[in-house]
């Protein structure tokens, strides 16, 4: 059922055009698909006396108030009011209903309401942070994701007739969807491993070996102990061109080790990609090639699909063009669950810009990270008298970085188990071949203490297969690097987004 204009061509259309677009399409999408059919929204829009036609400005939408996890990690009786479930007295009144009826016939206009409303799949969070929560998917949907898996292959310059692995664990999770639905959309050839939890580590080596691919998509951590093992084990794999991430953040330490192992395990030309993507959005955003010295070019969005806002973390104000905020979503074309104004607690560090890619030619507004959590910004009880905040996203940036260190883990504990005492920062390293690791302990305190004001409690050393382990690699979903062992009483997170 068509309901909205043609959209202009998604990556090279002026900024002007696109935020015309994006503010019409918004309130048809409201006013015909949202509002009618969210039990969630219409109660929203109707406490805050909010109307679609009233949206001519983006101050106007600003009025919108915001969706955040907490709204969803509630009943399932309340998260299905964020699911758009068709009314048929408002779809007879739809003129694309109307018109298939009359000019396919009744049962052609019910098998297209089917297509565009009835839920066939559901991924869910990670839940990380809390409880899972599910997130229903049509056709309608799906076909999306083939769209933007389509576009995260053009967008890294990948080709049809390469092979691609994609080694994402699987499960319920966007990351694995987006990638096999990449494959489809793009049309290429493309193996699911199903990530180290299905085949592990040896099984996810021996296909590689046997399909010898171009393109290789994978979580970061998993994907560096990979490439670590195929490097002991004296693999070959002359054939990488593409290693795309996602899932977790990639800091530029990790790309230069990632890039380092590729090419003594024969890859010469290989480029690096990350991508973005939450489970609310339903899609990903990927990166073009670029080399390491030029550094990473920023998340191409989908302007079509989704409108993205980047506001202060603390007031919620919108912040101007290429300054620092967090990410809040709003799709325009989505069915199943759907969420607006969706406050992510992700923070775009670069800032979001308009600005043509210096690097692909392309205009469909960029995310510019690095991608930092809000949420990993925890409070401290390092003495009985007050707390210490700590900025987990700079310190895993600056593990990440530091040379010498082949894989780490930050615990945090208390003293003695004691859920009274103080907390204790515990460092898990691994260190790389041959390094001296009396140097290596001394170099982690000064940075530590330079970048964070404060130094790690005590720095144990493990071999690689140890770290590993701790880390669950191949085993969670998303591995450990961050693991708070306090008691559950005890562990405080500053809340900054609310």
């Amino acid at each position: 059922m068509k309901l909205f204009s043609a959209p202009p061509r998604w990556d090279a259309s002026r900024p002007e055009v696109w935020h015309d677009w994006q503010l019409q399409r918004l309130r048809t999408y409201l006013s015909h698909r949202v509002l009618p059919f969210s039990a969630h929204y219409q109660r929203l829009f109707a406490e805050n006396d909010i109307h679609p036609e009233d949206i001519q400005t983006y101050e106007d939408w600003a009025r919108v108030p915001f969706s955040s996890k907490k709204d969803l990690t509630v009943s399932k009786e309340e998260q299905r009011g964020f699911v758009l479930i068709p009314n048929e007295k408002a779809l007879k009144r739809e003129w694309g209903v109307i018109w298939n009826a009359i000019s396919h016939g009744s049962a052609y206009a019910k098998e297209q309401i089917e297509r565009e409303f009835r839920p066939v799949m559901m991924t869910s969070t990670t839940g990380r942070s809390s409880d899972p929560v599910p997130f229903a998917f049509t056709k309608h949907d799906l076909a999306n994701l083939d769209v933007t898996g389509r576009r995260l292959m053009e967008v890294g310059a990948s080709q049809r007739e390469w092979k691609h692995v994609n080694a994402f664990p699987y499960a319920p999770h966007l990351a694995f969807w987006q990638a096999h639905h990449a494959g489809l959309g793009f049309g290429t050839f493309m193996v699911s491993t199903g990530g180290g939890k299905v085949l592990g580590t040896e099984g996810n080596m021996n296909m590689i070996e046997k399909v010898r691919p171009e393109v290789i998509i994978a979580m970061p951590t998993f994907f560096y102990h990979l490439l670590r093992e195929a490097v002991e084990t004296g693999k070959h794999w002359p054939n990488m061109k593409r290693i795309v991430l996602g899932g977790e953040k990639v800091a530029e330490g990790m790309r230069a080790r990632l890039h380092a192992l590729a090419t003594e395990l024969g890859a010469d030309d290989v480029k690096i990609i990350s991508t973005y993507g939450f489970t609310e959005a339903k899609m990903a955003f990927p990166e073009c090639p670029t080399s390491l010295e030029v550094g990473a070019s920023g998340f191409h969005l989908s302007p079509d699909l989704g409108l993205v806002e980047l506001v202060d973390p603390t007031t919620g104000l919108p912040v101007p063009e290429g300054h620092a905020g967090e990410i809040v979503f709003t799709p325009l074309d989505a069915r199943g669950t759907v969420v607006i104004r969706y406050r992510t607690g992700d923070i775009a560090e670069g800032g979001l810009s308009w600005a043509q890619c210096p690097h692909c030619g392309r205009m469909c507004g960029r995310l510019l990270g690095p991608i930092s959590r809000v949420s990993e910004v925890r409070e401290l009880q390092f003495d009985k008298i007050k707390g210490t905040l700590v900025n987990f996203n700079i310190l895993e940036h600056l593990l990440d970085d530091m040379k010498g260190v082949a894989a780490w883990q930050v615990e945090l504990r208390k003293l003695h188990d004691d859920p009274h005492e103080v907390d204790e920062l515990l460092l898990h390293v691994a260190p790389e071949d041959g390094m001296n690791t009396g140097e290596l302990e001394h170099r982690l305190g000064r940075r530590f203490a330079e970048v964070t004001e404060i130094r790690p409690n005590e720095i144990q050393f493990h071999d690689v297969a140890e770290l590993r382990d701790r880390l669950g690699v191949g085993r969670l979903l998303k591995e450990a690097k961050i693991l708070d062992s306090r008691p559950k009483d005890a562990a405080r997170i500053l809340k900054t987004s609310n």
